[in-house]
């Protein structure tokens, strides 16, 4: 690291030790408490940015005020859980506040979830209630009645209250509500949800140590913000990654935080311009999104310092710094329950952070997840230039606080893993070990199959068909074929201007081992299916496989070293085991 570099770090090092006594586990704080002094201390400066609205701190607790006093109007009490689902918009961060003023439990619905999925949400949190926006309010009111919770409000989005709580709110106290709390840090802030793409959603308990802490590494040490700066947020604030480390790092910093209802290629760049952003929070794909997108008159005509966030394709990191003239990207690793994070201060390209205190990478069965045990039954920890699982060490300050579901949250806890009676959180993923004590990602397990005898990792093989000619997007499973031990690779491609199947498979035959190179390809046509968090959807592709009469994309299959279709025909033969595949 350079002299300056070490000097900047450190710097930002001091800032974040000076909030380091408002994240202990026996202080009483909350994200709440924080806007109140924020408030109190800067009340002119701005918040929040919002289309063409712009809030101070004073007028955004101000509202959060009203909220909370309507909330406690409702018979609402300390400790009840209120589920909440809305659109990025001032109104769902002002709803979320106010919850923590009075000591209720937010669940952040993900926008996406309907039916089973959605009443399974509202279910596991044991919400009594639940806050919709009016662009939601037939989601809510299509769920049974015995799915719905007791009390269900319609936030109205626009002026029209129409029947909504908004007209209640505006008429209610400005002031501090009598209800307000002073929590202990160990106490909820708010459950988020996992994605639910292997599984049902399950609600992870994030207390106000958990999003304090968050927002003042991220704030102080990532964004490296101050008044005055501003940090874009265009991903869903239902999700870790916007609330704690975009909102969150602008309440522990003072900067503002300019908000949007959905990520927009097209507007990006647009935004950050007009809102003089000097950060914004990222998942990886929204980059390769951005860089596969036509140029655009204000991409390198910005302020921006950093990119904070998780998820950036080595491929896609250089490429997207240099085009759009962006100095860092400062990437981590972490989720949303887990205690085993990783912050690449530097800035490194392709890695997530080092390997710090607490944190273990050890062997295992890249297939089956199961640890590799020596003879004493104790796990091994990995090499330079191996891969193996992350594991967090469950302890008084590094703790798991799991999920709502007691039972969810125990299948996540490894016990014994270096000696008798110790625990270990399981984060699920697969970290490539550099020297240095460097850690990039490597795949999650689940995603990794076993195809000829050889293990294969479907984030490693995505990565090398990324950088293809054509090939603006991917993601790459394991499909069952009849007659043929494991699951053999398929990638499904969205093709872009360039694509040229020919030379599509020569990059395919010359760079990637036979038991790497995908056996059936789907060339998909439009976007690729993603969740709201831009995680794509394998199950779905997964479960379709390769059956033309169930896909309606182009499909192809490898045979003798070249691409050929994939028509009805030829799929019986591969189910009578007819067609050579490879």
């Amino acid at each position: 690291m350079a002299l300056k570099q070490k000097l900047q770090f450190w710097l930002a090092g001091l800032r974040f030790l000076a909030h380091v006594h408002k994240i202990l586990p026996f202080a009483r704080m909350s994200p709440a408490i924080l806007l109140q002094r924020r408030a109190r201390r800067f009340p002119l400066d701005t918040a929040l940015l919002f289309e063409d609205r712009a809030y101070s701190w004073s007028e955004l607790d101000q509202h959060v005020n009203r909220y909370a006093n309507w909330l406690t109007g409702q018979g609402l009490v300390r400790g009840d859980v209120v589920a909440l689902m809305m659109d990025n918009r001032p109104e769902f961060l002002m709803i979320v506040m106010a919850f923590s003023r009075v000591g209720i439990y937010g669940a952040l619905l993900n926008t996406s979830l309907r039916d089973q999925a959605l009443a399974h949400a509202i279910g596991v949190a044991g919400c009594r209630g639940i806050i919709a926006g009016s662009e939601y309010a037939d989601v809510v009111k299509a769920l049974g009645d015995d799915e719905r919770p007791d009390h269900v409000w319609i936030q109205v989005d626009g002026d029209n209250d129409d029947g909504g709580i908004n007209d209640a709110v505006a008429s209610s106290p400005a002031a501090a509500p009598a209800g307000a709390v002073r929590p202990r840090n160990t106490d909820p802030f708010c459950y988020i949800y996992t994605s639910g793409t292997t599984g049902l959603p399950k609600a992870a308990v994030v207390t106000n140590q958990r999003m304090l802490g968050a927002n003042f590494i991220f704030g102080t040490m990532m964004h490296r913000s101050r008044r005055g700066d501003v940090i874009y947020v265009t991903l869903p604030v239902y999700h870790t990654n916007a609330m704690s480390i975009g909102w969150g790092a602008a309440l522990a910093t003072g900067a503002a935080i300019a908000l949007r209802r959905k990520f927009s290629v097209s507007q990006f760049w647009t935004d950050v311009s007009r809102y003089r952003a000097t950060s914004f929070v990222y998942i990886g794909e929204l980059c390769r999104y951005l860089l596969n997108a036509e140029p655009h008159p204000d991409e390198t005509n910005h302020r921006l310092r950093v990119a904070v966030g998780n998820g950036m394709r080595p491929e896609v990191w250089g490429p997207f710094q240099e085009r759009f003239n962006v100095p860092v990207v400062r990437e981590f690793y972490g989720s949303t329950e887990g205690n085993a994070p990783a912050l690449n201060f530097e800035g490194r390209p392709g890695m997530i952070g080092r390997i710090g205190r607490g944190r273990e990478v050890v062997a295992c069965d890249p297939e089956s997840g199961e640890l590799i045990r020596d003879r004493s039954g104790f796990a091994r920890r990995i090499a330079a230039g191996e891969t193996g699982l992350l594991l967090g060490r469950i302890s008084r300050f590094m703790r798991f606080e799991g999920y709502v579901d007691k039972r969810a949250s125990q299948s996540k806890v490894l016990h014994d893993v270096f000696r008798s009676g110790d625990r270990y959180f399981n984060s699920g993923d697969l970290v490539q070990l550099h020297n240095g004590g460097w850690l990039s990602f490597a795949d999650r397990l689940g995603d990794t199959y076993r195809w000829k005898g050889e293990n294969v990792s479907t984030g490693e093989v995505a990565q090398i068909l990324g950088t293809v000619a054509g090939v603006e997007e991917t993601t790459v499973f394991g499909v069952p074929v009849p007659n043929a031990d494991g699951k053999a690779g398929m990638a499904a491609v969205v093709p872009g201007a360039g694509f040229d199947l020919g030379g599509f498979t020569g990059d395919v035959n010359q760079r990637l081992a036979p038991f790497q190179r995908p056996v059936f390809v789907r060339l998909v046509q439009g976007s690729m299916k993603i969740t709201g968090t831009f995680k794509h959807q394998k199950n779905e592709y997964s479960r379709d496989g390769f059956d033309p009469t169930v896909v309606s994309d182009p499909l192809y299959v490898l045979s003798r070293g070249e691409y050929q279709p994939l028509s009805a025909a030829v799929f019986e033969q591969i189910q009578a085991g007819e067609l050579p595949l490879g």
